[in-house]
């Protein structure tokens, strides 16, 4: 089963490169603040497609439309991820205080116990995270739904929780493989180009230069895009198979 939202996944980012571009080029104004709750707010409509279809269906990619509403359904996305981050930090922050209190062994023994008790709850919050941005999505974006613990609880539950945690490792696994993979191949290309190059007399630093910048262009207007549309396939589709 999650092979199976893996290779949907993978199949379904690859469905049009004009929409990789365009969120590249959005990524590129991304300093401007508004171009991030853009951004946001697409992918947010993805994992609305996803929760709202079938693992191996025919969902195209989602228009790039309405920016208005993307716009909205971004900042509502950013505000729950705070909201769940900032709830991690205070957690953190409470035992690191606490254990300062004690001296020598008593302390360090706080402070360990402690952070391995706020890593636990913060695999927790992650997981209760990405399935509330779901369960938002889901529920016609009900901004409340995001924070409905019970019922995002169960939803992990009738998943498994090991299931969902093995999914996102294998996510970053393969976002970072896709990401290295595809950087190594543009340097092993321009580097026996440079090497050519070299053996020829010619200066090859311009060729490295341009290895760096053809590796920046493909990450901004299709690796980085085409992977985020991939996570948030991904993760959709996670909370449907419960």
């Amino acid at each position: 089963m999650i092979l199976d939202i893996y290779k949907d996944s993978l199949e379904y980012s690859a469905k049009d490169w004009k929409i990789l571009i365009l969120l590249g080029v959005i990524s590129l104004f991304s300093f401007l603040l508004i171009p991030i709750f853009l951004s946001v707010g697409y992918n947010y409509k993805i994992i609305k497609t996803a929760v709202h279809g079938i693992i191996n269906g025919r969902d195209p990619l989602p228009d790039f439309n309405d920016p208005a509403n993307m716009l909205v359904d971004g900042i509502k996305v950013i505000v729950i991820q705070l909201v769940y981050f900032i709830s991690f930090v205070v957690i953190f922050l409470i035992f690191t205080i606490t254990g300062a209190q004690f001296e020598g062994m008593l302390s360090s023994t706080v402070l360990v116990l402690g952070w391995l008790i706020t890593f636990i709850l913060g695999i927790i919050a992650f997981l209760m995270l990405q399935m509330g941005v779901c369960h938002m999505a889901y529920n016609d974006g009900s901004f409340s739904k995001a924070f409905a613990l019970k019922e995002i609880k169960e939803i992990i539950d009738e998943i498994g929780w090991f299931k969902c945690i093995v999914t996102y490792l294998g996510l970053i696994i393969i976002t970072v493989v896709i990401s290295v993979v595809v950087t190594a191949l543009i340097f092993a290309i321009f580097t026996i180009f440079g090497v050519s190059v070299a053996m020829l007399g010619v200066n090859p630093a311009g060729i490295f230069i341009l290895a760096i910048l053809i590796n920046a262009i493909a990450s901004m207007f299709f690796i980085g895009p085409y992977l985020s549309i991939f996570n948030a396939r991904s993760i959709g589709l996670l909370y449907t198979i419960r």
